[in-house]
């Protein structure tokens, strides 16, 4: 994939291949996979106007309105009428009458106003097709907790149509990870067609007579164009095949590759007829039957003798001289007749159609034989093995008329005079001459020779095209992998397939959204805030992932952020569940729990299948009423049951309640779900303890660290549960790693300090005492009952675990 498209020669197909993706997506009523692909668009071209409408009017639709009227403001020293006309739409959707009215009149106003360049090629679809619909049956599905049914809405919707992101969005929320290469198998690089790869060398298929490419009889959407029910050559020819033909189809069912015969036809001037493709001089095995000789051997041509040929040529003559206009009604019925069955020729007059029936013949062939017959070699008088002088010229001009496609009567004429006078070669019993002196060359048009200019354009569109096509197939795929591995939360995995992406895409909402996301699951909490600023200062209205984005400052206890974050969302627009979220999310840093509460659930009121709002009111709710937490947990697994988030919560309730076999099971259910979260795993090391297996315990709190070693709680966890175990060693190691990464975290040298007087080490030991004093005043009585507690008593003791 090329990093920088604009600077290549395909980015014009690039940018028409987009245009028609967004309006498809739009015109389905798929808006997030329009603003998808339209933010894909801006990336690659962020300087055309088409691109930022496109954009702006996929986040309208969206029911981001704001972010759309940013975009179209953002280019006031460069703004159009198609951005002033999106501005009134976003004012109107926003209540800014005015505001609309102004932009519509310097729309008015501009004399250069014309239609935007995509509204001009743009085919609108009143209906979807079967693949969009497929999706929205999928998101509705979804939003009904119809897991199963969405599942396979959003499968065939795929199989259908790759390029929808909803259905592979939802198939990812749902749990059900799509194998990328069963949804985007990988594609080779396209090639540019040349003289090279067109001619000869090249395999051709081979026509057997059964049907092989077999083409409709003419219209206008044919793609056989080259195809003539009158009998007419084809513009590419294959060989003969080596045996008698088995159908009734001619030679002319038989075509090169698409590349050859449907796409590039050749240059008039080097469309070969009948006897150019096939000389009659060229001698071949067998010659195929037409359908008048499936028909049966004519009775008729018994009698071409000599004398009766010459007899015939004068009657001819004379009948084309007198009148020449019933030769010419004569001739198509006469052509139907031999084509379809020998009745036709049994239905014409009893003079001319003993005549005609042999040059009616020789029109149906399409390779005419070397060979004769059987019946003709026996039944031929001796006139007939010579030609008659005037074979040569006649045939010669007989090939000129058939390459110029004229059609007339005097040609027609000819042609049968030419044939009953014995012109026609093909019934001569002598063995033909060597053919390549008289062949004609111009049989080969896909020879390099023959590689004309417009050729060579049609060539160049057809690659352009198909670079367009993988280009943006190739970043689709990119981007679905990536997405797969952050909805399976294997964060480092997804971040590795971001920075794989093109340069133009890793500075992108999208993309530093979902980085941001990864950095927050993986706990990193100053690079996802880097993100997520990132994110705000290129979309500075941005709705989405926010209620993310405001947890995270919770973590880092940025009050000023995050009460800065609320009252923007919340003047963007006060009636999504973000803003609320953000709001309740100030009020618990601040320790305001009935504020945070009610917060919380008018988020919950604003969108009922946010699950992230009831997850954080359980938390809330956690310390001071459990059977109430437990049901906002509850709630927050009906709206999305793979909130892992909601299933650590029941596990923490129910480890309260003492029940041990339920926390567990509730945890082990959120480690599946997230199976790379330390914490995670070292709350169920926490339930297998309070279970009494203290060996497993160890094994999952050692897994959890060698998972996020800076992990100060697990780490601590570990430590206190090898000081169970007597392993004081270990522990010591653990808790001086603590120690330097939180120094002024009082219960870390308070376990520290008992440590050092289990191992016998008293001046240690009082150091640390007098440490922890210093950090927390508040823990004298527990230092007091540390120094009057025996080591034996001490080793047991669980209690004392908070300085």
């Amino acid at each position: 994939m090329q990093a920088d498209p604009a600077s290549h020669s395909f980015f014009p197909s690039l940018c028409q291949r987009f245009q028609s993706l967004i309006w498809m997506c739009l015109d389905a009523d798929l808006t997030k996979s329009a603003v998808f692909h339209a933010e894909r668009y801006f990336a690659i071209d962020p300087t055309n106007h088409d691109s930022r409408h496109l954009f702006a009017i996929a986040l309208l639709r969206e029911g981001q309105t704001y972010s759309a009227l940013n975009l179209v403001n953002s280019a006031q020293d460069n703004q159009c009428t198609g951005c002033l006309e999106i501005k009134a739409r976003c004012c109107t959707a926003l209540g800014r009458h005015r505001h609309a009215r102004e932009a519509l009149e310097a729309t008015l106003q501009d004399t250069r106003y014309v239609n935007s360049a995509f509204n001009a090629s743009r085919v609108a679809h009143p209906f979807p097709e079967e693949a969009a619909l497929r999706c929205r049956a999928g998101n509705m599905a979804l939003k009904g907790n119809l897991s199963e049914k969405a599942q396979g809405s959003y499968r065939e919707a795929l199989s259908s149509n790759p390029y929808l992101w909803e259905a592979f969005e939802g198939l990812c929320a749902l749990g059900s990870f799509p194998e990328i290469d069963e949804i985007f198998p990988p594609r080779p690089a396209p090639v540019k067609a040349t003289p090279q790869n067109e001619g000869p060398s090249k395999p051709k298929p081979t026509s057997t007579g059964v049907g092989f490419f077999t083409p409709d009889g003419g219209g206008a959407g044919n793609l056989f164009k080259a195809w003539k029910p009158e009998g007419q050559p084809q513009a590419f020819r294959i060989g003969l095949p080596h045996g008698p033909r088995d159908s009734l189809a001619t030679n002319e069912s038989s075509f090169y590759p698409l590349e050859n015969s449907f796409h590039q036809p050749p240059p008039p001037n080097l469309r070969a007829t009948r006897s150019q493709v096939n000389p009659p001089l060229q001698a071949h095995t067998s010659r195929p039957l037409s359908s008048a000789d499936e028909s049966g051997p004519v009775p008729k041509r018994l009698r071409s003798t000599s004398n009766q040929a010459d007899a015939i040529k004068s009657k001819n003559s004379k009948l084309n001289a007198d009148d020449p206009s019933k030769k010419a009604r004569a001739r198509p019925a006469l052509l139907f007749a031999n084509i379809f069955s020998s009745s036709g020729r049994r239905s014409q007059h009893a003079a001319p159609s003993r005549n005609v029936n042999a040059p009616g013949k020789g029109n149906v062939q399409p390779n005419p034989p070397t060979l004769p017959r059987r019946s003709s070699r026996l039944l031929s008088g001796p006139g007939a093995k010579q030609p008659h002088p005037s074979t040569k010229h006649t045939t010669t001009r007989d090939r000129r008329r058939q390459a110029s496609n004229t059609r007339t009567v005097s040609a027609e004429s000819d042609k049968d005079d030419d044939v009953f006078s014995g012109g026609d070669t093909n019934y001569l019993p002598s063995p033909p001459p060597p053919s390549a002196p008289l062949s004609p060359q111009p049989e080969a048009p896909s020879s390099p020779t023959a590689w004309s200019a417009a050729q060579e354009q049609h060539a160049q569109e057809v690659y352009e095209n198909e670079l367009a096509e993988y280009y943006i197939y190739d970043l689709i795929r990119r981007f679905a992998t990536a997405t797969r591995a952050l909805a399976k939360y294997d964060c480092r995995k997804c971040l590795h397939e971001l920075n794989q992406l093109p340069s133009p895409h890793q500075n992108t909402q999208w993309v530093l959204a979902m980085v941001g996301r990864a950095h927050f699951e993986q706990q990193d909490y100053s690079s996802a805030e880097r993100a997520f600023k990132a994110v705000r200062v290129l979309e500075p209205h941005r709705l989405w992932d926010m209620e993310v984005y405001s947890t995270l400052l919770w973590h880092l206890q940025k009050t000023v952020d995050l009460s800065f974050l609320a009252q923007e969302l919340l003047n963007i627009n006060p009636q999504s569940p973000q803003a609320w979220i953000a709001i309740g999310n100030l009020f618990s840093l601040q320790k305001e729990k009935t504020q945070a509460l009610a917060c919380f659930r008018r988020a919950a009121q604003l969108d009922p299948a946010c699950a992230y709002a009831y997850t954080l009111s359980g938390h809330e709710s956690i310390d001071e009423d459990l059977d109430k937490a437990i049901s906002y947990f509850q709630s927050a697994l009906r709206a999305d049951p793979r909130h892992y988030n909601a299933w650590y919560g029941l596990g923490t309730c129910y480890l309260r309640m003492s029940k041990v076999r339920l926390a567990e099971y509730h945890y082990r259910k959120a480690l599946d779900i997230h199976p790379r979260n330390a914490v995670l795993m070292g709350c169920v090391g926490m339930a297998v303890e309070r279970r009494g297996d203290r060996q497993a315990a160890l094994e999952l709190f050692d897994r959890a660290v060698r998972l996020a070693p800076e992990n100060a709680l697990v780490r601590y966890r570990r430590a206190k549960i090898l000081v169970s175990m007597r392993k004081y060693e270990p522990a010591i190691q653990d808790l001086e790693e603590l120690r330097m990464m939180t120094p002024e975290e009082s219960n870390v040298v308070f376990q520290l300090a008992k440590v050092y007087r289990l191992v016998g080490n008293e001046l240690k030991s009082a150091q640390l005492l007098a440490v922890a004093r210093d950090i927390s005043p508040k823990s004298a009585n527990k230092i007091k009952k540390l120094l009057d507690t025996v080591k034996d008593e001490l080793a047991g003791d669980d209690k004392m675990d908070e300085g």
